[in-house]
């Protein structure tokens, strides 16, 4: 190795040297020129030494010429340091060809060239081959000098995580050092272990655990904690469990950290945000494990997660570790707060309750308010039918409150100023007096009334003993007992039964709290015996109570009897009914209080499981609906297609009669007026331009009849017309608002508007005004034109209007032409040129009707569109949910599973003595 080192380092040539000599290069000469004369000694050692003196003294020429003439087993040495003189000179290329020419068995100049070839790549910022050859490096001699550092080193600086890892990852395995596991510690901590799948680190961890127990629970905490929002966090959990379960760890050994992620990970698996089927496989595992390590802050949890688990889905668990819950369970030091838990719970299964739009969860967001008050005492007021109960209330209340049977659940509470608020699932509404006696009265509401009703007033005895009265329907059948008490019957903190003197602890009131402490065994039981104004006789009285008292405590031996009379008001009895609530309100307990908020909220998991089927019903329902609407809205677009074109032939018509009248006066007026224009025709008329002249007044008389006459009354016409088609497109609005009415009640919003653009009457005034106003008629060739009549006789005129005594036969010609003339043409062109406008006008009356009734045909449309969309999305709602109940379902199964295991923790609280130990 000495010799190795002088090489690596080029100090061979000290081999030469002897003590006290100074001068290498002369002594290297003389022992070369003498081996070289005798032939004795090794020349190519002798070069080989002068090549590294030459080389120290940066004649890197000198140093190359000597190691090309080494020809002994130094030479694979030779050639290296050949290469690295090209190195130091600066001709890279030339320094890597020969460096990857070498050709070499020892493993350690091996190891050098590699090393010299990585420092010459970074030199040329060739990292990709740089990371290759250290990586080469590696493989080929990890143990060599700080080849693995200079490989971190370089790995880090240029951030390629990946490959320190594995770098990390591979020595910490071959040699167990833990400066290598910290530095993979450190890499976890850091996230970059995210870049492998959790399979990678296996080994890893099953090495360190036999190592270092501290620095596999640190490595294991890092990953699991980077693992835990990546898509390999399943995996991890998967295959860590399985791996821990090998390595047989135990509570003897320190699992701090181990239990607590254990515990966040359970809770996060079971926190409705998971399918069954994505955590089924390895909960088992993770549940094993957890029992096995957890220590005394975590066992309670642990062991009550393994009872709950194994009674959801048994046989899923070891029965040896279920047996070793269930002694751990009443061995575990019990720091469970509960209230903080349950509650917690509660409040996610609301959060879940609310993201599904599945219930709003009102009513049990109160029960649990409640329960979370521990101050006021909860009194449940019950009895059959006709005992005197809400007489019984209202004394107490000091107020004629119940005014007839009740359907409904009435919590009676002390405050400031009276207030009355309806609480139901959906919401939480205040009421007046009157809309709350409504809201109880039985004779209105013949079905129990699901909803609370909270009722607070400023009563002493409420206020004074901080009290709160649970009044219940009375109990005349069985569903409305069942009803009331699986309802509302663990709100309270006691029962009182309200017995009729008359007819005391009659067997259906027996039956009735038969099956009351059936629901809840461990609640206090006391009564009242009524009506005690009924009895005249004090002697029968104290004999009834004694005979009731006797009776009662056979069932209920810690019971209370008092006696009551809701009509006589004495100061005796109303001490006695102080001192008997005083008496009953000891305080309440935390314990007792969560295991009602358990029982509650069990109760709201099976509401929701009730309400995947009433929502299945409700989307079918409203699919049914929204198509039975879009048949409507369908049915309504072409009642309006057919109503706006049977206004298009009405408003046509109604204009093709005004043109009509105007063509049917012009046919019959303008003839008329062109025949009287004979009149200008004298005897003495200059015959040669009577054609002129005749031409011209016939064109001026038109003219001024046709703004004289015809276009004020065709104005008057389409004023008329114009008023005609208001009324129509009046009856149209008034049509369509109608229906717009009918479509909003059944939608029950303001959601369609039908409007009408009434702005085309203006449009049609408009052009009233424009058409009839600024007419100009083109001259008309009347008496000019070139018929054969025509021309004879203008021919005739301009012949024999120069001689006196042809001018009476001209003029009876012209007369005659005149006067006789049907004129058909011309009236035909006159009214085809004054008319022409009116026609194109006409030509458009199709198109404003449209827009007319454009807004109601796009409200209309863009509703059916609205719908088809609500339809279509609600359709794939409904298909998800018969496809896959399991996405409903699977959350509340593992609320349900969370659930029993603080019923377990509360049952270990009470050492196995608790109402909640039954987990139906």
């Amino acid at each position: 190795m000495m010799l190795e080192n002088q090489l690596i380092k080029k100090t061979f040539y000290e081999t030469f040297m002897t003590a006290g000599e100074k001068d290498p290069v002369h002594l290297l000469g003389e022992a070369f020129l003498e081996g070289y004369k005798d032939g004795t000694a090794d020349i190519s050692a002798i070069r080989f030494a002068q090549g590294e003196v030459y080389f120290h003294k940066k004649d890197y020429e000198a140093a190359i010429f000597k190691w090309e003439n080494t020809h002994n087993d130094l030479e694979p040495w030779a050639k290296k340091n050949i290469a690295d003189c090209y190195y130091e000179l600066g001709q890279l290329s030339m320094a890597e060809e020969i460096y990857k020419s070498i050709e070499a068995e020892s493993a350690v100049l091996q190891a050098e060239v590699l090393l010299q070839l990585f420092s010459l790549y970074i030199d040329q910022s060739n990292m990709e081959k740089a990371d290759q050859i250290i990586k080469q490096a590696v493989a080929f001699h990890p143990d060599y000098g700080d080849v693995t550092e200079m490989a971190r080193s370089f790995f880090e600086k240029h951030r390629d995580w990946k490959s320190a890892i594995e770098l990390a990852a591979n020595e910490a395995i071959r040699t167990e050092s833990q400066r290598w596991f910290d530095m993979l510690i450190d890499y976890a901590e850091r996230g970059y272990t995210k870049l492998f799948e959790p399979s990678y680190f296996l080994k890893c961890l099953a090495v360190l655990y036999e190592l270092d127990q501290g620095r596999f629970e640190q490595l294991a905490e890092a990953l699991w904690t980077h693992y835990q929002n990546d898509r390999a966090y399943f995996s991890w959990l998967q295959e860590f469990n399985e791996l821990f379960f090998h390595l047989g760890a135990n509570r003897k050994q320190s699992w701090k950290r181990l239990s607590e992620l254990y515990q966040d990970t359970y809770f996060e698996l079971i926190s409705g945000a998971y399918l069954l089927r994505d955590v089924e496989n390895f909960i088992p595992n993770l549940l094993t494990n957890w029992i096995k390590i957890a220590n005394h802050s975590y066992v309670l949890f642990a062991s009550a997660a393994v009872l709950a688990w194994s009674e959801k889905f048994p046989n899923s668990l070891n029965d040896e570790i279920v047996r070793e819950a269930e002694d751990l369970i009443f061995q575990a030091k019990n720091e469970f707060d509960g209230l903080e838990y349950s509650l917690e719970l509660f409040n996610s299964i609301i959060r879940w309750a609310e993201s599904q739009k599945a219930d709003r969860g009102y009513r049990y967001r109160w029960l649990m308010q409640e329960l979370m008050d521990l101050q006021t005492y909860r009194v449940f007021v019950a009895g059959a039918s006709g005992n005197g109960k809400s007489a019984f209330v209202n004394s107490l209340l000091g107020e004629n409150i119940l005014t007839a049977p009740t359907s409904s659940i009435i919590v009676f509470r002390g405050g400031e100023e009276t207030e009355i608020r309806k609480v139901s699932d959906d919401e939480l509404i205040t009421l007046n007096f009157h809309e709350f006696q409504e809201a109880i009265d039985r004779r209105l509401n013949k079905q129990m009334n699901s909803s609370i009703m909270e009722f607070s007033l400023p009563a002493p005895i409420l206020q004074e003993n901080r009290l709160a009265l649970i009044d219940t329907p009375g109990f005349n059948h069985r569903s409305r007992l069942e009803e009331a008490v699986e309802n509302y019957l663990h709100l309270a903190d006691s029962v009182l039964f309200v017995l009729d003197v008359n007819d005391p602890f009659t067997e259906n009131e027996q039956e009735i709290l038969m099956y009351i402490r059936e629901c809840a065994p461990h609640l206090p039981v006391h009564f009242l015996v009524n009506k005690m104004d009924e009895i005249y006789d004090e002697h029968e009285a104290a004999a009834i109570l004694e005979e009731t008292r006797s009776r009662v405590q056979a069932y209920f031996p810690n019971a209370k009897v008092l006696a009551y009379s809701s009509y006589l008001r004495s100061r005796k009895q109303q001490h006695e009914i102080h001192e008997f609530f005083r008496s009953l309100n000891h305080g309440v307990t935390e314990a007792d209080r969560v295991e009602k908020m358990l029982i509650f909220t069990r109760q709201f998991i099976h509401h929701l499981l009730s309400k995947w089927t009433e929502m299945e019903e409700k989307l079918a329902d409203s699919i049914r609906w929204n198509e039975e609407m879009v048949a409507k809205l369908s049915g309504a677009i072409n009642q309006l297609a057919d109503l706006k074109n049977e206004k298009v032939r009405t408003i046509t018509r109604t204009f093709d009669k005004v043109l009509a009248e105007v063509k049917e006066d012009l046919t019959e007026k303008i003839p008329e007026i062109l025949r009287g224009c004979s009149e200008m025709i004298q005897e003495d008329s200059d015959f040669r331009s009577i054609h002129l002249e005749l031409n011209d007044e016939m064109n001026r008389r038109i003219d001024a009849h046709v703004h004289e006459r015809v276009l004020p009354k065709l104005y008057r016409l389409l004023q008329d017309w114009i008023d005609t088609a208001n009324d129509e497109l009046n009856d149209c609005q008034a049509f369509l608002h109608e229906m717009g009415e009918g479509f909003n009640k059944l939608f029950g919003e303001e959601r369609l508007q039908l409007l009408c653009d009434f702005r085309v009457l203006d449009d049609w005034q408009r052009d009233a005004d424009r058409m009839t106003s600024s007419v100009e008629l083109e001259k008309v060739n009347i008496f000019l034109r070139r018929t054969p009549y025509q021309i004879l006789l203008k021919g005739a005129g301009k012949l024999f209007g120069v001689f006196q005594q042809n001018n009476l036969m001209l003029y009876n010609r012209y007369k005659q032409f005149v006067e006789n003339e049907d004129y058909i043409d011309v009236t035909e062109s006159i009214i085809k040129q004054l008319l022409l406008q009116f026609e194109l006008f006409e030509k458009t009356l199709e198109r404003d009707i449209s827009i007319f009734f454009r807004k109601s045909f796009a409200a209309l449309n863009q509703t059916v569109d609205e719908m088809k969309t609500e339809i279509y999305k609600k359709e794939k709602d409904l298909e998800k949910m018969k496809t896959n109940p399991e996405m409903y379902h699977d959350p509340l199964t593992l609320f349900a599973v969370k659930l029993r295991q603080y019923e377990w923790m509360v049952v270990s609280a009470n050492r196995g003595f608790s109402s909640v130990t039954k987990s139906s």
